[in-house]
């Protein structure tokens, strides 16, 4: 059986982004290319949000065109009021700032949406070690399994 994989919008905008020359952007990019092809033929089932969509489509017009091309073949999951109640609860708890619903919600989407795994470049909210353990107290605490949260690069470590 395929594992689910929510793709956070962190992962679509390194996708669509221009080449950039910082050498830690463009390492992101290319991982996240490298594993964005290497989905299409993998053990994982690709899924976004509403919200991917919402925040894909924000900033340069190229840009968010690109993003919402990327986007196209990947199902699209609601934003429910079970989903949205999850998301109040990890604010409320601060396991991610109240200034970042959006981040709260994309894990919440996943969570009552049962994914196996978030994929994001977001490591200020979503993706270090103190995040990820206040996130998943809560998210099981309620009654959901918490899904594993990483980066791209980090899934590629894995066989994939």
């Amino acid at each position: 059986m395929k594992q689910k994989l929510y793709i956070e919008t962190s992962v679509v905008s390194y996708l669509a982004a221009r080449p950039s020359r910082d050498l830690l952007v463009a390492a992101r990019q290319e991982a996240t290319a490298e594993l964005w092809s290497k989905l299409l033929s993998s053990g994982f089932t690709g899924y976004v949000s509403a919200l991917v969509y919402q925040e894909a489509q924000q900033g340069d017009p190229e840009q968010a065109r690109r993003r919402i091309d990327a986007l196209s073949s990947l199902a699209v999951l609601d934003i429910d009021q079970e989903a949205q109640a999850l998301a109040e609860l990890i604010l409320a708890a601060k396991a991610i700032p109240a200034e970042y619903p959006g981040d709260a919600l994309h894990v919440a989407v996943a969570a009552a949406n049962g994914m196996d795994v978030l994929i994001t470049w977001n490591f200020a909210h979503l993706n270090n070690p103190v995040a990820r353990m206040r996130i998943r107290q809560i998210v099981e605490d309620n009654g959901y399994r918490c899904p594993e949260v990483c980066s791209p690069e980090e899934l590629l470590e894995t066989d994939i």
